[in-house]
């Protein structure tokens, strides 16, 4: 029998807390291994408890989320961060992305959705939901000026872009390798160069910076 996926839950509404404590309860491997209710309690339970993944919201008082996700990062950067969001936080996606957290999870999303995206994270990949990519990219595709800045700054090849492309949809390494006619192998050599090109460390930055450059279009 495998090890079970440790968590920890960071939000500062209990019934947010208990809901998702229910909803973990029901799969047989995870683990809550924690819970705080806000973020400097998050980041102390993190260097603790050391868990696999952390369910993180953005808004809470004596640290906020994204302070948070830095320290943590800083300190246990092995820890999948996966942040709780609302609609209304389109800005801080794009920062938390930066910030390294491996993905989202809007807070009314399906149990189905919540468990495969927290398995996701815990294999070191990313799994982002349709409804936040749209939002992300409908939002950067409003700022030209700022799309015309930020893309002048780095460049991809072609290949590199459309294993980019492939990533942001939720695509592994095997599935974009089968698209494209090349090894699996070839396909994380780009991905390497791509991390390299943008200056970061995990899918989930480069699917943010790709957003904010808008080479996410279709």
């Amino acid at each position: 029998m495998t090890d079970k996926i440790r968590l920890l839950v960071a939000d500062d509404h209990l019934i947010v807390r208990e809901g998702l404590r229910l909803i973990l309860e029901t799969a047989d491997d995870l683990e809550l291994a924690g819970e705080a209710c806000n973020g400097r309690e998050a980041v102390d339970l993190a260097n603790q408890l050391r868990p696999d993944v952390i369910l993180m919201d953005l808004r809470m008082p004596v640290l906020d989320g994204m302070g948070a996700i830095e320290a943590i990062r800083r300190e246990q950067p092995q820890i999948a961060i996966v942040i709780l969001t609302n609609f209304n936080e389109d800005e801080l996606m794009i920062k938390g992305l930066a910030a390294g957290a491996r993905g989202f999870l809007l807070k009314d999303t399906d149990r189905e959705t919540l468990l495969n995206t927290i398995r996701a994270a815990a294999r070191g990949e990313t799994l982002l939901q349709p409804e936040i990519m749209a939002r992300l990219m409908q939002r950067t595709n409003n700022t030209p000026a700022r799309k015309a800045e930020s893309s002048s700054k780095v460049t991809l090849t072609e290949r590199e872009l459309e294993v980019l492309q492939a990533v942001a949809r939720g695509e592994r390494s095997k599935e974009i390798a089968l698209a494209l006619g090349i090894s699996e192998r070839t396909v994380k050599a780009h991905i390497a160069s791509i991390f390299a090109r943008l200056g970061v460390d995990n899918r989930a930055a480069a699917i943010a910076e790709a957003a904010k450059r808008g080479w996410l279009e279709e």
